[in-house]
């Protein structure tokens, strides 16, 4: 589990990214932003990729009846604004803070460029990670679109599990960086219904969870 991409991005990516590491960019280091300050709006110039180095960060759109989906909510380590680096000119999504404080690192394109020309490693890790992300939501509109909210729920416990759990015995212990609002947002329900099927879950002994992390107890019967 630890060796998957997110555990790339979530440890090495940021030491390898954030700005104040890199003698040359010491000059772009932290954004700060409050609770539901906007990073970037639709139609804005893509001319920077950036790292979250502490809060959350949610990407959305909004439908045509003027509600948000929610597409992804990204903690510390994790890269957003990254199709810039697949030629996107303009933004096509929302990206704002959704916790107090945030703080981003920024890189420049052609920063982020050069970078990924002196290591191709890295480079070739970036373009695995845009993959991968597209993928992901592929599935996640695909369970949104054929599956019930129990499934739903279950399925992307079991992602978390994949991209950050830890075996503890017979367990998977999953740090619990998500709020259950973050939850319903990302599974397309209500904050009552994740909390009831939390409750659920934990009647059937497939999961406990605490403020602090979440454990699985049985990945296949989930």
């Amino acid at each position: 589990m630890r060796d998957s991409i997110w555990c790339f991005e979530n440890v090495n990516l940021f030491h390898i990214l954030c700005p104040h590491k890199i003698r040359d960019f010491e000059k772009d280091h932290f954004e700060g932003f409050k609770k539901g300050d906007f990073i970037y709006f639709p139609e804005d110039s893509s001319k920077s990729i950036f790292m979250v180095s502490k809060g959350k960060v949610k990407i959305v759109s909004y439908n045509s009846d003027g509600e948000e989906v929610v597409k992804a909510i990204l903690g510390k380590g994790e890269i957003f604004g990254e199709k810039a680096l697949l030629g996107e000119d303009k933004r096509g999504d929302y990206a704002l803070a959704c916790s107090e404080p945030t703080e981003l690192c920024p890189m420049r394109l052609p920063d982020m460029h050069q970078l990924m020309r002196d290591n191709e490693k890295f480079g070739l890790s970036i373009y695995k990670l845009i993959g991968f992300r597209i993928k992901k939501m592929e599935r996640r509109l695909e369970s949104l679109l054929f599956k019930d909210v129990k499934t739903r729920l279950c399925d992307f416990l079991k992602e978390m599990a994949e991209e950050n759990g830890v075996s503890v015995g017979s367990e998977i212990v999953i740090p619990y960086f998500f709020t259950q609002k973050d939850f319903a947002d990302l599974i397309g329900t209500k904050r009552e219904t994740v909390t009831r099927l939390f409750n659920e879950l934990k009647q059937e002994e497939l999961i406990d969870y605490s403020r602090k992390e979440i454990r699985i107890k049985s990945l296949e019967n989930l």
